[in-house]
């Protein structure tokens, strides 16, 4: 056996590798609940690629047979109900996990000095991530995939000048039909899931390069004994790769109880629009993207249109994700954690986080004087939680951060 491993050793550096990444990372004692999301992010990632291969070989991606492909796999294909149900639910589950994932690090300021890079790192993935899904979403030409991707994709259209020749660009046609639809699984089958890999990898790797965050804040490279190594940390394998075991097991029976007994989760999960073959000329009741889009796509409709275009919306859309990106600057506080900041930011991350849940639940629902009035009052308390981060970070009183981690 060690013959063998000095043989790999001398060709590639698999024990180097093992060490740096597993062994010898040494992370801090006091992860709690909120870390298991990004190892769970890592097995839903493998879990869509794995489905996603076997859903492959039996879909047709063109108009004519593309539902008709779906329902070949949901009734004749052996397991194949399952294979397509652990995908779109996982797909769901997906953005669950990531969303918690972005929540922890807006807890415990993971975005700041020194994981800057590991923050937009991490963004970038989030938003090839959303193109990822709605590509996805469009494939099995549904009711809901055909007029929701006529929407999304119309809003293009809306740039000044080169607003018409880009939306012939992207379909490939003057409408969403073949050309579009084969062109989304090109990009939802090869070039997404590679560059998702690709950016995954380097967002490991950058954390893997500073070091993993913590509830406290606290950075334990500063505090290391005579050996090197940090005096509040710990060996990510055998203790994290164990209790991670745990957080698995219990995601999977969560995954497990939608999965065989509510994959459409009511309609939230897979539409019932979308079990209807697509119809050009029949358009549905209400179109709406799947609930992960929603808080953008709210975003896009709270903003009325200028001079009869929409483009206005469209920047809005955009600028509410892409801000996310800037937190790291934005972010004036001198503590990391939530367990020592200021009351301000207590309470705006919470409003924040009621403003995001309400914009997706109000970009769900038809537009009514209501909602829209609605989703115009939580668009601006969202903007504004970014705006007004220089000035909530920076006042108000802090606790004193403790020199070595807390239990």
């Amino acid at each position: 056996m060690d013959n063998n491993k000095n043989w790999i050793d001398q060709r590639f550096p698999l024990t180097k590798v093992w060490n740096e990444h597993l062994a010898e990372y040494y992370t801090p004692r006091n992860f709690n609940f909120w870390y298991f999301f990004g190892s769970l992010a890592i097995l839903v990632l493998v879990m869509q690629l794995i489905t996603g291969i076997f859903l492959t070989m039996h879909f047709k991606p063109d108009s004519a047979n593309a539902f008709a492909s779906v329902e070949y796999i949901m009734r004749d294909v052996d397991w194949g109900w399952l294979i397509r149900y652990m995908h779109s639910t996982g797909a769901s589950a997906f953005f669950v996990v990531i969303y918690l994932h972005m929540y922890r690090a807006m807890l415990y300021g993971s975005y700041k000095a020194p994981r800057e890079l590991i923050w937009i790192l991490g963004m970038v993935l989030y938003i090839a991530l959303m193109a990822e899904a709605f590509m996805g979403y469009v494939l099995p030409w549904g009711q809901m995939s055909y007029w929701g991707a006529q929407v999304i994709i119309s809003l293009f259209g809306s740039v000044p000048v080169i607003g018409p020749d880009l939306l012939t660009w992207i379909l490939g046609d003057y409408a969403v039909g073949d050309p579009a639809l084969n062109r989304f699984f090109s990009l939802h089958v090869i070039a997404l899931p590679l560059i998702l890999v690709i950016l995954v990898f380097l967002h490991i790797v950058a954390l893997h390069t500073v070091g993993s965050n913590n509830p406290d804040g606290i950075e334990i490279k500063k505090n290391k004994d005579k050996n090197g190594i940090p005096k509040d940390g710990i060996p990510f394998h055998p203790y994290y790769s164990v209790k991670d075991i745990v957080g698995v097991v219990v995601f999977l029976m969560i995954f497990s109880a939608i999965l065989f007994f509510s994959p459409a989760l009511n309609g939230y999960f897979l539409e019932h629009a979308n079990f209807v073959e697509a119809n050009p000329l029949k358009t549905p009741d209400h179109i709406a993207p799947l609930w992960y889009l929603t808080p953008f796509y709210s975003v896009l409709r709270a903003i009325p249109p200028m001079f009869g275009s929409q483009f206005p919306g469209v920047v809005g859309m955009f600028a509410a994700l892409l801000i996310l990106i800037a937190l790291p600057w934005l972010d004036r506080s001198k503590v990391k954690s939530i367990r020592y900041r200021s009351w301000p930011y207590k309470i705006a991350l919470g409003v924040f986080v009621v403003s995001f849940i309400v914009l997706g639940y109000l970009g769900m629902q038809p537009v009514t004087p209501v909602n829209a009035f609605l989703a115009r009052v939580f668009t601006v308390t969202y903007f504004g939680f970014f705006i007004l981060m220089p000035w909530f970070t920076s006042v108000g009183k802090t606790k004193e951060v403790p020199a070595r981690l807390t239990e």
